[in-house]
């Protein structure tokens, strides 16, 4: 799956296209390095998401295409 897609059904980005301009910025990094938008996340991969000055980083427990709300926060734990 898409890095833009999976911050936005995780609901770590409300939207797809703030999900991709956070990339194209640098603001996001997988596995210590930074990620563009289209790359592919797999199960353990370790994201980090800057918003200003806070930062959140999260492992990858499950991939899923389409969640339920209250099961999004099982796609991933934080760090």
């Amino acid at each position: 799956m898409r890095l833009d897609k999976f911050l936005k059904v995780s609901r770590l980005i409300k939207r797809r296209t703030v999900a991709n301009e956070a990339c194209d910025a640098g603001r996001v990094l997988v596995n210590e390095k930074p990620a563009r938008a289209s790359l592919h996340v797999k199960q353990g991969d370790i994201i980090e998401i800057q918003f200003g000055t806070k930062s959140v980083k999260i492992e990858v427990l499950d991939v899923q295409e389409t969640v339920k709300k209250d099961d999004a926060k099982e796609l991933y734990r934080y760090l």
